[in-house]
């Protein structure tokens, strides 16, 4: 099976992105699909460290930044491939996206507190693990789970 090919992001509004922090650990406030209302019906969490990152939806990867987009290579979970263009405000991430089907997102992601320490990346068979300090984010072949230590 091969991956899709990946669709070009969204530019952000003012120019080009900002690539990921090299370690973090964030919350999803909200999400906008194609331009719709900002809202979040679930908890999501996404960790970063150095180049590997597991989300809690259930996917798990590495990171690559081109000069303007962030593309997050899915190696465990959710097959696919997803391009974001990030930008700061204040403390947030905003990213915009699109999905492999040509649908837009916009998502804006909170700093979790407790993510100084300890920062790695685990994997094996059919498995990742993430952790940045007091947050693990664990992906296998049937979801992600996130655990606040």
């Amino acid at each position: 099976m091969t991956a899709p090919e990946p669709v070009p992001a969204v530019p952000a509004p003012g120019g080009p992105g900002v690539p990921v922090p090299e370690h973090g650990a964030w919350l999803r406030r909200g999400i906008s699909r194609d331009g719709g209302p900002l809202t979040e019906d679930g908890e999501v969490v996404w960790l970063q460290a150095g180049p590997y990152y597991a989300d809690s939806r259930g996917f798990a990867g590495t990171t690559s930044f081109d000069g303007s987009q962030v593309r997050f290579h899915h190696l465990t979970g959710e097959p696919g491939e997803d391009t974001g263009t990030f930008r700061r405000e204040g403390a947030n991430l905003v990213e915009w996206g699109t999905n492999p089907d040509g649908s837009t997102f916009l998502e804006v992601w909170t700093p979790l507190p407790g993510a100084d320490g300890v920062t790695g990346s685990w994997s094996g068979p059919d498995h990742h693990v993430v952790r940045v300090g007091r947050h693990v984010v664990h992906v296998d072949a049937r979801t992600g789970t996130y655990w606040r230590l």
